[in-house]
Formats: structure tokens, C-alpha cells, sequence
């Protein structure tokens, strides 16, 4: 009888004790499962831990690309506050110095006019220094500023630079930098004799 009832009934029981069961078995076997998880991801977790190692690099390049611009002494200002100080294209297009704006011929001195008042050779320093390798004597003794303060001039400046890439280089970053309220206008310096400057390049070439 007890057989028969198994049998009709059982199928049902059985299926109650299995899902009982199951349970327990699950609850036995996840346990050892779970341990055997927890080292293979404590093992995994060792593997990436190693593998996490390799992105670190990326910040290294990060700090390499932040080390290009710490490079330049802190004495002189930043890629950032350059940027963040400077007019945009339309933003210059607003102000009339900038009508009809020329870059001039490339050469390593730099003219620099619209200074305010208060503008002194140090404000300068400060931000075309940053052009300047200071730790090579040549580089250092190229650098040279002319602030004039009285007559016509009032409020220009010409900066020489070690070399064209520099001067290139400080002239796209400057120009437009907000000074004490006023835009720098920063183009190539003219050369005073021009056409023999041209032939002894090509005399060098």
C-alpha cells in the first residue's frame, strides 16, 4: 500500500521532495561552489590585479602630456590659463584690433601691441618665458623684451625668441590673450631690411 501511494501519489511527492531537496543540495553545493568561486576570482582577481597594473601607464601618459606643460618652470603661466584667458576667433572678430589681422612672415621676433598701461616687462616674461628654454644659455640669451612706454609706441612690445618655432608657437597661443582687460594683438615683428634677410636665406638654402 505504502508502495501504491508512493507510486500514484509520488509523482507529485516525489517532485515536492525534490524541490525540497534541491534546495538543500543547492545549498550545500552552491556553498562549495562559491568557495571555489571565491578563489578562482580572488585568483582572477590577482590575475587582472596584475593586468590593472598596465593601465596604469595611461596615466603615466597622462602625466607625461601634464609633464610637457610642468616642464615650463611655474614661474611662468600655463597652457590653461592661456586658453582660459584667451578670445575665441569670434570673440576677436568683435574688437577692432584685430580688423584686418595679419600674422606677418615667419622669424623669431614677435610684436606685440593694444598693451594696457600697467602692462611691465615681468607681465611679459611671464607669459612668453614659457617659450624659453632658461636652462640653455643661448635660448636664454635670445630672449630678449622691449616694452615701450613713452610716444607712439606706448603699449607695444617687441619679444625676441630663440628661434621661428618658438615665435610660431607663442603667437598662436597668445594672441588674443586678455592682459589686464585688453586683448594682446601678437604678430611677426618686421624685419628692418627684409629683402637682404630674404637673399641670405636663400644664399643659405
Amino acid at each position: 500500500d505504502v508502495f501504491e501511494q508512493l507510486q500514484h501519489v509520488g509523482h507529485k511527492k516525489i517532485e515536492f521532495h525534490i524541490n525540497t531537496e534541491i534546495p538543500a543540495v543547492l545549498q550545500i553545493n552552491p556553498e562549495k561552489e562559491e568557495k571555489n568561486d571565491l578563489y578562482a576570482t580572488t585568483e582572477e582577481i590577482n590575475n587582472t590585479g596584475f593586468g590593472r597594473i598596465f593601465p596604469a601607464p595611461s596615466s603615466n601618459d597622462k602625466m607625461e602630456t601634464e609633464e610637457e606643460d610642468d616642464e615650463i618652470p611655474s614661474e611662468f603661466i600655463s597652457r590653461k590659463d592661456l586658453e582660459k584667458n584667451r578670445l575665441s576667433r569670434e570673440e576677436m572678430e568683435k574688437y577692432s584690433v584685430f580688423k584686418n589681422y595679419e600674422p606677418g612672415d615667419p622669424n623669431c621676433r614677435i610684436y606685440v601691441k593694444n598693451l594696457a598701461k600697467q602692462v611691465q616687462e615681468k607681465d611679459l616674461k611671464f607669459i612668453f618665458g614659457r617659450y624659453v628654454d632658461f636652462q640653455s644659455e643661448v635660448e636664454r640669451n635670445m630672449f630678449d623684451i622691449r616694452l615701450m612706454k613713452e610716444g607712439r609706441m606706448k603699449g607695444q612690445a617687441f619679444i625676441g625668441l630663440p628661434n621661428e618655432k618658438a615665435a610660431a608657437k607663442a603667437l598662436k597661443e597668445v594672441n588674443g590673450y586678455v592682459l589686464f582687460e585688453k586683448p594682446m594683438v601678437v604678430q611677426f615683428a618686421r624685419s628692418a631690411r627684409p629683402k637682404q634677410d630674404a637673399n641670405e636665406g636663400k644664399r643659405k638654402k
